[in-house]
Formats: structure tokens, C-alpha cells, sequence
């Protein structure tokens, strides 16, 4: 190959009318970066962003009316909806039975090792375990274009290990990113387009009609909406990728994530507005932690504990969990359970079996409560989430177990639970946050830290938590109030630590300043900072990422 041919294309391309790739176009780019492509991309932007926008701006006033004393209950005006005798579609063959369910970032390697682990399902992740610079958002199209061609191969370069897919893989499910995102890297009409739009856009015309010519279908894994309006707006994307492409109505199936407060509130409403295609919803458990202190971080009556004793046992979340078993069963849905953080410790046998314990026990809690299956972060742990699993649920689901016995009112949705803010629960979210920050700033968005699978989600907590801590002057264990100055001694401390442990070379080449400035301006700004992937994002880009 030429130098030419193999440096990358002028940034700046219009390869579609009003759609203009600022990105470089690297050799393979085009095979997913097509007119056909993009000009559906184009399609989808103008069409339907007016009303994302409209949707973020209700966030912004809900979140206004949240910070002046309201909260969240389930709405009057949709109670025929909740009291109506509806069901979504029955799920397609291949989502008959997702007992056991595989997360992971659309890296090459990952997917053939994710849909060979053994899980029922694997979801391929343009979201929260993702890094989205340019090559790993395109890349990870490829890919997924190559697995359903079934051409995806890995060459190890450090090993020389090959790597293929196995005969019978895991069904593919993919999740696009956020309503609140942005690809900065394509423009129609001169502005950035909707990232969620931007994933489901090309993945869909790619590999929509490959999936159902062989007996499967596009699914995707919904993220982060926080009402039914928002659920509506899919609906109306997915309807018109299926008629773009000529699908029978119903072909695209979604599964909703619950990880916002305020969608627990309306879950029956999400499932009715996408009932032509919804399967079940998911207990997106750290988002909504997450999403938890970020609605109420204003108010003092709402600050939450360490982040290692907000488990899925408090009140809050287990009504939430069990709320989302007796909806999904009600409407035919799928009730997904949460995901296991922890991973395997094979360099300490005993802190091992406690890990994997903990997971036991968390699957039996699922499983035993009626769960229809649950998410791991690791191979390692198909194995014991398929046991507890197999032993509690013969059948490939749990429909049947309508769970009427579970009334939850708003108050057990929004119990504050009890525990204390320690010196170690801060010097743990300091961390977690700028050790994940680094290799997110690095182009790694899924990190495994002191024995756990980090993600943005869980990055989300430790930030969130620190900024809510600040605000209300939490008192610590100790006595002592946390303010400024003492995060600011005790993040230097741990970048100490960090540095010695890492060594000089690792920590002055990698990312360790861009991560800590970054931490710095959304713990201590005055104003809450949405979402930690808005800023990083924008480093990302101005970085060339």
C-alpha cells in the first residue's frame, strides 16, 4: 500500500446532501460511512432532533421544578394506561431465553469472546463502556457489520492467538448512545448530530435486513431515558428505520434500561409506547444510583451514603426492582436484573470465592424475586449466573410469576437509605473517578479497578456523590466535614499513592492531569454538571479523539 493510500482522507467530506463527515475517513471507514448510510443518518437528524431537543429542554424544567421542593410520583393523566388490560408483542425466538446476559464495549476481540462466553445474550455497547473517540465509535460499526456478515475474525498481535466466532453464538443486542449526546465528527446541516440517532442509523441499514433474513432481528438496549415521551420519540425512529428499509413492522425489538429515577415512576407508560416493540425493561442499577442523587443533589434530605453501601437489599432499591418484575410480567415484558461489577481475582484464591459469593447471592436475590434473567460484566461469571439461574427458573422465563403481592408507592421509590459518608467511601470515589477518567480520556471506556468492571455509570457515582457530599457540608464518620479543602488533600494524597503504584513513566505519559482537572471542575462547580461524559467528551475531541 502506498503512503497515500494509507494516510487518512481529508476531514471534511460530504458524503451524503447536508451530511458532512469531519472525522478522517481511514481505510475500511467506508465501509459503513455510505451515502446510503449517511443520508439516512441525515434523514433521521432533521426528522426527529427538533423534538430531542424539546425533550432535553423538559429535563432542564423538570429538573428546575425537582430542585423547588417537587417530587416525583406516578401521573394522573396516564392512569388508564397503567389500569389498561395491554401486552407488548411476544418476544422473537431468539430472545425467548436471556437468563444470562454479557455487557462489553464493540471492540473486536470482545465481541468474539463476549458472544462465545457461553451467555444467552450479548450486548454490544456504544454507551457507558465505551470510549467514543471517532476510530472506536466506526470501528465498532465494522465490526458489528463483520459478526453479523459472520466474517469477524482477531489476530492477537501480542500473542498471535486468532480469535472467531463459535456455532452458537450469543444473540447480538446493541445499545446506541443517549438522547443527551452528540457525534461531533458528522454535521448535517452544519451542526453536530444526534449520537443515539447516529448508532442506530448505521447499524440498522447495515445489518437490519442480514438479521432478519436469517431469522433474527436488530435489537437494541435503550439508555437513560427518563420519561414515556421520551420512550415515544424511539418509537417513532424505529418506525421509520422499518419503513426506510422496507421491515415489517415489529422486526426492530428494544429493550428499555431503567436507570433514571423518574422512568421508575413511569415504567408501564415506557413499555405502552413501545408495546409493536419493546421486550422488557432492565434494572440499569448504577445509572440509577446515579441518577438518584443527581435529581434530589439539591436537596440536603437526599444524600446518600458511601457508594459501597447503597446495595441493591436497601428499600429504595429493592422496591424499584421489584416494581420492574411485577410491570414486565403484567404487560408480557421481560424483567431483567442488574449487573455483577465484581470479576474474577485470580491472584487471590480467597478474595475470589468472596467475590464470586457476593454474586451468588446477588443472582439468587434476582432469580429467587422472579427476575427473567441478569447482566454479568465478565466471562468468568457466566458459569455461576447460569447456575443460579437454571436452578430457579427451569422454564426460559418467569412470566408467569405476576407478582401481585408487590404494592410500591412513592415513598418506598424515594426512601433515602441509611449509612455513613467515611474517609475511605471518599477516598474510593476519588479512585475509581480519575483512574476511570484517565483511560477514558485514553479511548478505554470499560476498566476493571480494584477487583470491579468500572463504566461511566459507576464513574457518574463517585463524582456525583463527592459534589453532593460538598454541597450539604456532609459530616464524615470522623466528625469532620468534608469541604474543598479536604477533598482537595485527599485527592492529592491519592494521586500519591497512584503514582508511586504506578510508576513515574505510566503516570506522567498517560492522562493523570487532564483527569484530575476534569474531576476538579465537575466536584466542585457550583453548578451540578449533568452528565461527566459531556465535558470528557469535549477534551476527547479537542484531543483528536
Amino acid at each position: 500500500m502506498s503512503q497515500a493510500a494509507a494516510d487518512p482522507a481529508p476531514a471534511g467530506v460530504e458524503i451524503a446532501p447536508g451530511v458532512r463527515v469531519i472525522g478522517p475517513v481511514r481505510p475500511g471507514y467506508e465501509q459503513v460511512l455510505t451515502p446510503e448510510a449517511l443520508a439516512f443518518v441525515g434523514l433521521l437528524e432533521r426528522r426527529f432532533s427538533p423534538e430531542r431537543r424539546r425533550l432535553l429542554t423538559a429535563r432542564a424544567d423538570r429538573q428546575d421544578r425537582l430542585d423547588r421542593g417537587e417530587l416525583p410520583a406516578f401521573l394522573p393523566e396516564t392512569e388508564r394506561v397503567r389500569r389498561g388490560n395491554w401486552k407488548v408483542q411476544p418476544p422473537p425466538a431468539d430472545l425467548r431465553d436471556r437468563r444470562v446476559e454479557i455487557t462489553g464495549p464493540v471492540e473486536r476481540k470482545m465481541i468474539i469472546n463476549a458472544l462465545n462466553c457461553g451467555a444467552n445474550v450479548f450486548m454490544a455497547d456504544f454507551e457507558d463502556s465505551l470510549s467514543p473517540t471517532w476510530s472506536n465509535v466506526i470501528e465498532g460499526q465494522i465490526n458489528l457489520k463483520d459478526t453479523v456478515a459472520g466474517s469477524i475474525s482477531y489476530s492477537d498481535p501480542a500473542t498471535g492467538k486468532d480469535y472467531s466466532v463459535g456455532e452458537k453464538p450469543a444473540t447480538l443486542v446493541v445499545r446506541p448512545r443517549g438522547w443527551h449526546l452528540e457525534e461531533a465528527h458528522v454535521l448535517v446541516d452544519g451542526a453536530p448530530v444526534s449520537a443515539a440517532l447516529f448508532d442506530f442509523a448505521l447499524y440498522l441499514v447495515h445489518n437490519g435486513n442480514a438479521l432478519r433474513a436469517r431469522g433474527s432481528g436488530p435489537y437494541f438496549y435503550l439508555p437513560k431515558l427518563e420519561n414515556h415521551r421520551e420512550a415515544r420519540l424511539w418509537a417513532e425512529v424505529i418506525t421509520a428505520g422499518e419503513e426506510h428499509l422496507g421491515l415489517p413492522h415489529g422486526t426492530v425489538r428494544v429493550t428499555v434500561l431503567i436507570e433514571t429515577i423518574l422512568a421508575a415512576f413511569e415504567m408501564d407508560e415506557i413499555l405502552y409506547e413501545l408495546r409493536d416493540f419493546a421486550t422488557g425493561l432492565n434494572c440499569g442499577r448504577w445509572d440509577y444510583i446515579f441518577s438518584f442523587i443527581k435529581k434530589f443533589r439539591n436537596r440536603p434530605d437526599f444524600v446518600l451514603p458511601d457508594r459501597n453501601a447503597v446495595t441493591m437489599t436497601v428499600p429504595f432499591l429493592r422496591a424499584y426492582s421489584l416494581l420492574l418484575i411485577r410491570t414486565c410480567h403484567k404487560r408480557g415484558a421481560h424483567a431483567m436484573g442488574g449487573m455483577a461489577a465484581f470479576i474474577p481475582i485470580r491472584s487471590d484464591a480467597a478474595a475470589n470465592e468472596a467475590a464470586l459469593g457476593n454474586v451468588r447471592k446477588d443472582k439468587e436475590r434476582e432469580a429467587g424475586d422472579g427476575h427473567d434473567g441478569t447482566w454479568v460484566a465478565h466471562p468468568g461469571l457466566v458459569a455461576i449466573a447460569r447456575e443460579v439461574f437454571d436452578a430457579h427458573m427451569p422454564g426460559p422465563d418467569q412470566l408467569d410469576r405476576m407478582r401481585e403481592d408487590v404494592h410500591v408507592t412513592p415513598k418506598d421509590l424515594l426512601a433515602v437509605p441509611e449509612g455513613k459518608v467515611t474517609e475511605e467511601g471518599v477516598r474510593n470515589n476519588i479512585r475509581v473517578a480519575i483512574q476511570y477518567l484517565e483511560a477514558w480520556l485514553g479511548g478505554n471506556g470499560c476498566v476493571p479497578l480494584y477487583n470491579l468492571m468500572e463504566d461511566a455509570a459507576t464513574a457518574e457515582i463517585c463524582r456525583s456523590q463527592i459534589w453532593q457530599w460538598l454541597r450539604h457540608g456532609a459530616e464524615l464518620a470522623d466528625g469532620r466535614k468534608l469541604d474543598e479543602a479536604l477533598l482537595r488533600i485527599l485527592l492529592d494524597e491519592e494521586l500519591a499513592t497512584l503514582r508511586r503504584t504506578l510508576g513515574e513513566e505510566r503516570f506522567t505519559q498517560g492522562h493523570f492531569a487532564e483527569a484530575t482537572q476534569l474531576f476538579l471542575d465537575v466536584t466542585t462547580a457550583p453548578a451540578f454538571v449533568d452528565f461527566l461524559t459531556e465535558p470528557a467528551y469535549r477534551r476527547l475531541c479537542a484531543a483528536g479523539g
